[in-house]
C-alpha cells in the first residue's frame, strides 16, 4: 500500500492528518506480513498500530487483550471510527451464546476485522477450529508484558499463545506493550518465538507530564487542597489498600468532591457502575487500587495521585502513564515516606528469597527516585535503558523546577568507585553506604571488610549522602546495578576511565524525608494551557455531555478535548468543515457532527466573530518519538504438589500463580484440596474473619489467630473467599 494510502485510509477512519512517531513504519512492517514488536509509552498510540492494518487487509485481526472492561473499551471505540458496528466485537465468558452466535456469523461474512479475545477463549477448542476455518489477517498481543514473570503484571495464561496462534494460522504477530525494561523484552520475544521481529521502541519520555513528590504529612488535607485547584477535572488517586480507598473517598465526599471508590473488593456491577460515572464525567476522581486503569481508556486524566508510593518504579510509570493521554494538561503528584517502603518490605516475608530479593530491589528503586534530587525524568528513563538529557526536562518536574543545592563531588566518586573495585564488585548500595562511613555490621565483620585500608574513608559524610552519590553515579553510567543479583553494584568501562582520570561532578544536595517536614502546598504547575475561546468550548463540552448521556456512551468517545479546542479556532459550521479538525474523521462527523456544527454557527452569527478559514491545520506530533493449564488441573482436582511438580515449582509458587488468577477476576475452585488440610470450622472461622476483616493483609490475620493458622493455611482461604466472594 502506498504511504498517501495509508495516510488517506488515516483520515478517512481516524480523522488524522499524520502519524505519530513511528506508527506509519509499524503499520508498513505488518501490512508487510513480518512479527513485529512495539514499545511504546502509554498515550503514544499503540492501538492505531493494529487497528489501521486491521481495517484495510483482508481478513479478520484478533487481538488477545487481558480484561474483559478493556475489550469492550475498544470495541467501543472502533464502532465510532464506523458506520457498521459488525466491524470490531470481542469473544469472551461475557458473551451469551447468541451474541456469540453472531460475532462469528460477522467474521464468516467478511464484515469483522478486529476480534478482540481474552487468552482463556483462545483455549477452547471450538473456538481453535473456527478461528482456523476463517481467513486471519494477524495476530495481535495486547499488553504483552503479561508473558513475563519479570513483568509487573504477570498472567501465566498468556504464556501459551504462541503454540495456540501455530494452531489457527500460521500469520505475522505484532506484540504490543508500554512498559518494558531490557529483561522483560527478551522474556517476550523468546516465549512469542519471535526473536526475527522488527523492534519498535519509542522513547519512554512523556514530555507533557510534570511529576512531583510531596513529603507525606497531613497527606489527606494536601489531597483535598490540591485537588480544589482542579475544579471539574478528572483524575485518579491510588491508595494500597482498600481500607484507605474507602475512607479517603468518603473524606473527599464530604469535603464536596465528586469521588466514588473502586477496588476488588466491591461486587462487580459496582465496579463497573463507578468506572461508567467516570467516563461518563459523572463523578470526577476515582480513589482506587491497582486494580483499576488498565479496563479504561479515558484520555483526559488531568492528574494522578498517589496516596501511598507504589512497590515499583514500573507501577508507578504505567499508573502515571495514564494522565494526559490526549498529550494535554498531566500532572503526577506522589506522596513519599520511608516508613511506607519498610512497611511493603515486612509483606515480603514468608515468600521464597528470590522473590524477597526481587522484591526488596523494586522497593529500592521507588525509594530512590523518591528521594532524588535528580532530575525525576531523567531517573525514570534511566530505569527503561534511556538516556535523557536533564536540560530539556523543560522544568516539567520539581527538582529542575527548584533545582537543589550543588557541590563538587569528584574525589566523593572516585573514592567510591576504587571501593566498589577494591570489595570486587560484589556488595549492594547498603554495604557499600556503610564500608564508605566506617560502620561495623554484622555482614562488614563477616567479610572482613572493616579490616580494609579503605574502611571509612568517606565518614566525615553521613549514610544518606552516600546513598545519594551511589544513585547519582548508577543514573550517570559510572556504575551499574547488576539485575539477576538483585542489585549488586558493578564498574562500566566509563566507571573505570573515571578512576584513572577523574573529571568534574557534581553532587546534588538529596532531600530529607526523615524529619518532621513542613506540609507544601502543591503548585498547580505542569499545565500548558493554551488561550481559546473558552465560552464556546464551555458550550461544546456541554453539549458532548448531554448527547453522552442520551447515547449511553462516554464522552470522549464523542470528540476528544484537542477536537473541541480546535473547533474553538477553526468554527467549523458545517460537516465537511469538521471533518478538518484533528481526531473526526467521516464516521464521527456524519454520527455526532450536526448539533456541534448548528451550535458553532449559532455562535459564530450571534458574536459576529471572523473564521480565518485558512488557518492551517495542525497535525498531532508526537516528539517523544500458563493460568489455562493450571485451571484445567485444579478442575480434575489434582494436589498442588503434583501441578507445582510438573511445573518444576513448589507449591507456595503454585499458591501464587492461583493468587494472581483469582486477583485478575476469575473463579478458582480449590475446595478439594483445602477440605483435606483444614476441618469444616476452622474453614467458617477464617472465612468468617475475611468476611468481617477490614483488610485482607495476611500479617494482620496471623495476629488475629495468634498464629493457630500458619500462613499457607491463611493464604487459601483468602484465595477461597476472594473466588467467591470478589469473582
Amino acid at each position: 500500500m502506498a504511504v498517501m494510502d495509508l495516510k488517506e485510509s488515516l483520515k478517512t477512519y481516524f480523522g488524522f492528518d499524520s502519524f505519530k512517531g513511528s506508527q506509519e513504519e509499524i503499520i508498513h512492517n505488518v501490512l508487510d506480513g513480518n512479527n513485529t514488536f512495539v514499545i511504546m509509552p502509554t498515550g503514544g498510540g499503540k492501538s492505531m498500530c493494529y487497528q489501521l492494518p486491521a481495517i484495510i487487509s483482508e481478513g479478520t485481526a484478533v487481538v488477545v487483550s487481558p480484561l474483559i472492561a478493556l475489550m469492550k473499551n475498544q470495541v467501543d471505540a472502533m464502532r465510532h471510527v464506523s458506520n457498521d458496528d459488525s466491524i470490531a466485537h470481542f469473544l469472551n465468558s461475557s458473551l451469551t451464546k447468541s451474541d456469540a452466535t453472531r460475532v462469528r456469523e460477522d467474521i464468516v461474512a467478511g464484515k469483522t476485522k478486529l476480534l478482540y479475545v481474552a487468552p482463556e477463549s483462545l483455549t477452547k477448542k471450538e473456538n481453535i477450529e473456527f478461528l482456523a476455518s476463517v481467513n486471519i489477517s494477524f495476530f495481535a498481543i495486547d499488553e504483552a508484558h503479561c508473558i513475563s514473570e519479570w513483568g509487573h503484571d504477570f498472567r501465566p495464561e498468556y504464556r501459551r499463545l504462541r503454540e495456540i496462534f501455530e494452531e489457527i494460522s500460521k500469520v505475522p504477530i505484532i506484540a504490543l506493550t508500554a512498559t518494558a525494561t531490557p529483561k522483560v523484552q527478551t522474556d517476550i520475544q523468546k516465549n512469542l518465538n519471535m526473536t526475527d521481529a522488527k523492534v519498535f521502541k519509542s522513547s519512554f519520555n512523556r514530555e507533557n507530564l510534570y511529576y512531583e513528590i510531596f513529603p507525606k504529612k497531613d497527606v489527606q488535607k494536601q489531597i483535598i487542597r490540591y485537588i480544589r485547584t482542579k475544579a471539574g477535572k478528572s483524575g485518579i488517586i491510588y491508595c494500597l489498600s482498600r481500607k484507605k480507598v474507602e475512607e479517603l473517598a468518603e473524606l473527599l465526599k464530604v469535603n464536596g468532591v465528586n469521588a466514588l471508590p473502586y477496588h476488588a473488593g466491591l461486587d462487580a456491577g459496582t465496579r463497573a457502575r463507578h468506572q461508567d460515572m467516570f467516563l461518563m464525567e459523572d463523578v470526577d476522581v476515582i480513589v482506587a487500587t491497582i486494580a483499576f486503569g488498565m479496563g479504561i481508556d479515558k484520555p483526559d486524566v488531568r492528574f494522578v495521585i498517589h496516596h501511598d508510593i507504589p512497590k515499583s518504579l514500573e507501577s508507578y510509570y504505567q499508573e502515571t502513564g495514564r494522565a494526559g493521554r490526549d498529550g494535554g494538561e498531566g500532572e503526577c503528584v506522589a506522596f513519599y515516606r520511608y516508613k511506607d517502603v519498610e512497611k511493603l518490605e515486612k509483606f515480603l516475608q514468608g515468600k521464597p528469597v528470590a522473590e524477597q530479593e526481587i522484591g526488596r530491589q523494586l522497593l529500592n528503586e521507588i525509594a530512590s527516585y523518591s528521594e532524588t534530587s535528580v532530575c525525576r525524568r531523567k531517573m525514570i528513563l534511566h530505569y527503561f535503558g534511556e538516556t535523557f538529557d536533564e536540560t530539556k526536562c523543560n522544568n516539567m518536574c520539581d527538582n529542575c523546577k527548584n533545582p537543589r543545592i550543588k557541590e563538587e563531588g569528584k574525589e566523593y566518586v572516585q573514592n567510591l568507585l576504587k571501593s566498589v573495585k577494591e570489595l570486587k564488585e560484589t556488595q549492594r548500595s547498603k554495604h557499600y553506604c556503610s564500608f564508605m562511613t566506617g560502620q561495623v555490621t554484622a555482614e562488614m565483620k563477616a567479610y572482613k571488610h572493616d579490616q580494609h585500608p579503605m574502611f571509612g574513608i568517606g565518614k566525615e559524610k553521613d549514610i544518606p549522602f552516600w546513598n545519594a552519590v551511589i544513585r547519582q553515579t548508577v543514573v550517570s553510567g559510572l556504575l551499574s546495578k547488576d539485575i539477576e543479583t538483585y542489585g549488586v553494584l558493578k564498574l562500566t568501562e566509563a566507571g573505570r576511565a573515571f578512576i584513572e582520570k577523574p573529571t568534574s561532578f557534581e553532587i546534588i544536595k538529596e532531600h530529607d524525608y526523615a524529619g518532621d517536614v513542613d506540609v507544601v502546598e502543591p503548585e498547580n504547575s505542569g499545565g500548558r494551557n493554551a488561550v481559546l475561546d473558552q465560552a464556546l468550548y464551555d458550550q461544546l463540552i456541554d453539549l458532548r455531555k448531554r448527547i453522552s448521556k442520551d447515547k449511553g456512551i462516554p464522552p470522549f468517545v464523542i470528540f476528544q478535548e484537542p477536537s473541541l479546542r480546535e473547533m474553538c479556532f477553526q468554527y467549523p459550521t458545517n460537516i465537511e468543515e469538521l471533518t478538518n479538525i484533528q481526531g473526526v474523521g467521516n464516521g464521527k462527523a456524519t454520527r455526532y457532527g450536526l448539533p456541534f456544527a448548528k451550535l458553532i454557527k449559532e455562535y459564530v452569527e450571534e458574536n459576529n466573530i471572523e473564521r480565518l478559514q485558512d488557518m492551517v491545520v495542525k497535525s498531532v506530533v508526537n516528539k517523544s518519538g500458563m493460568k489455562v493449564q493450571l485451571i484445567q488441573n485444579i478442575d480434575r482436582k489434582l494436589p498442588l504438589e503434583d501441578i507445582g511438580r510438573a511445573q518444576g515449582k513448589d507449591v507456595e509458587e503454585v499458591i501464587d500463580q492461583i493468587e494472581t488468577i483469582v486477583q485478575s477476576g476469575t473463579k478458582v475452585n480449590i475446595n478439594y484440596y483445602i477440605d483435606d488440610i483444614l476441618d469444616e470450622e476452622v474453614q467458617e472461622e477464617i472465612y468468617e474473619y475475611f468476611t468481617e476483616a477490614e483488610t485482607d493483609d495476611l500479617t494482620a490475620a496471623y495476629e488475629e489467630f495468634e498464629g493457630d493458622y500458619s500462613e499457607e493455611e491463611l493464604r487459601l482461604m483468602r484465595i477461597k473467599f476472594m473466588s467467591e466472594m470478589a469473582n
